[in-house]
């Protein structure tokens, strides 16, 4: 019961702030510039950082402000020749991309067998990946395979190549960080690779 009444007051507070508001605009009073200036306000100290969208191959040009070592907002750059400081909807949510309480500061481990997770170092965490690939390419690295020509033949064909690494690369991943990503799997002898921003 108490839930409902408290539902029932925020019905109505909301109603009547909606009211007034609207109450306001039909007087021609307009809260625009107020608040253009409280944003004004926000970032009025913070230093603009060029940047670069993450998101896909398009580019879009971004201004970052920043204050304190703390990022108070992303946006569009409008002198952008490319975006000319619009941004799309992964673009304009760039700022909760690193400003958000749900994003993991740390690396979580659970070891095989476990129930719960634990914190383990970065380094720690690299040097197990790094060995785990290791050894998978090394155990499955094939330098040919037989196959039969058109005459029925045996023949070896060279491949090169494990089947049992899968490189999928992500949205936020830039062409720079792409085309080294490319490398190193070619490298390695990587056969499948893709990247969910091109599907």
């Amino acid at each position: 019961m108490k839930a409902a009444v408290l539902s029932r007051h925020r019905l109505l507070g909301r109603s009547l702030a909606s009211s007034a508001v609207a109450a306001m605009a039909a007087l021609g009073i307009d809260l625009r510039p107020t608040q253009d200036r409280a944003w004004t306000l926000r970032i009025a100290e913070a230093k603009q950082y060029p940047s670069v969208c993450p998101y896909c191959a398009v580019g879009c040009d971004t201004v970052v402000y920043a204050k304190d070592g703390v990022i108070l907002d992303v946006e569009g750059d409008p002198n952008s020749p490319i975006n000319q400081g619009t941004l799309c909807p992964k673009g304009a949510a760039i700022y909760q991309l690193h400003v958000n309480p749900n994003r993991l500061t740390r690396v979580l481990y659970r070891r095989p067998g476990a129930t719960e997770w634990e914190t383990i170092g970065l380094k720690e965490a690299m040097d197990m990946v790094a060995e785990r690939v290791k050894k998978t390419r090394d155990e499955t690295f094939e330098e040919t395979y037989e196959t039969t020509n058109a005459d029925g033949e045996t023949v070896q064909k060279v491949q090169m190549a494990t089947t049992a690494i899968f490189s999928l690369g992500g949205a936020t991943l830039d062409n720079e960080w792409n085309h080294l990503q490319q490398k190193l799997m070619r490298g390695l002898g990587v056969v499948p690779i893709e990247n969910q921003a091109r599907i």
